[in-house]
């Protein structure tokens, strides 16, 4: 476990409307521990209720976005066994995944403002998973993309075989995940998993301008929209075309869409408040 107090290895700030969610291990290339991964689930969780936020960009600091977990940080200590019992029981594992790399994905998919991936590094494991869950991607010229699993002898966890085929389609991410390829950021670009690529130097600049333009937005509709298209993948028509009617009915209500109304009438820019 790292001798740091957790609000120095996850870094956080608002500016401008934007929640700054930082991972900051830069030592093990921000291999992520179970109190960052609650840290930030907390902060993404918070973002959703805040309303002086409107959008969030999650980054990190050194040469690595997140290498995955952290197995050296070590595990939770175990249930108390019968004696006898061993030390792995069937439904370890996968109480450990849902628990853990799951919930870490979808609080990025359910967090109700838009959240920027700004991968200044490499994006390994989980921490792939954790960008490609981002609503848009900023990466640095010389980050990589790693489905490191198959590399290890173990199937993906932490939403990647959920991820990457709504993502990129089924041939494709069969390629990355049965490979575990460095994947470069500007491939990474062609396949649609990334918005933009940029200098390193330039990331945090271009992330920031990409959240200021969406927290200045319809923070509610935007939130709505996110929702939307996130369930468009695993829907029907039907099914789609009502959700989307009923958005409607609930943001059309909104002083925003007030807002934007009356300035469309009056052929000024809109002064969004995010309610």
């Amino acid at each position: 476990m790292s001798d740091q107090p957790l609000e120095d290895q996850v870094l956080h700030r608002v500016e401008n409307r934007v929640s700054w969610i930082t991972l900051n291990r830069p030592e093990v290339r921000n291999a992520i521990t179970h109190d960052q991964r609650e840290r930030v689930i907390e902060l993404l969780d918070a973002a959703s209720a805040q309303v002086e936020i409107g959008a969030v960009v999650l980054t990190a600091t050194g040469d690595g976005f997140c290498t995955g977990a952290d197995l050296r940080a070590g595990r939770r200590p175990a249930p108390p066994r019968p004696e006898g019992a061993p030390d792995r029981i069937m439904g370890d594992a996968s109480r450990m995944i849902r628990r853990g790399a799951q919930r870490l994905i979808s609080a990025v998919l359910d967090c109700e403002k838009p959240v920027v991936g700004a991968v200044n590094g490499t994006a390994a494991g989980i921490g792939a998973h954790l960008a490609f869950a981002c609503d848009l991607v900023v990466a640095a010229e010389g980050a990589r993309f790693i489905e490191v699993f198959v590399r290890r002898g173990i199937s993906p966890d932490g939403g990647g075989a959920y991820l990457l085929p709504r993502l990129i389609g089924l041939q494709k991410a069969k390629e990355l995940i049965f490979f575990g390829d460095d994947l470069h950021a500007d491939d990474a670009a062609q396949l649609g998993l990334v918005n933009k690529v940029v200098p390193r130097d330039q990331l945090e600049l271009v992330a920031g301008e990409l959240a200021e333009r969406l927290a200045g937005g319809p923070t509610k509709a935007i939130g709505m929209a996110k929702w939307l298209l996130n369930r468009s993948l695993e829907s029907d028509r039907r099914t789609a075309f009502d959700e989307e009617a009923w958005a409607q009915e609930l943001i059309v209500g909104t002083a925003d869409a007030g807002e934007g109304l009356r300035a469309f009438a009056e052929r000024r820019a809109p002064e969004f408040k995010g309610y």
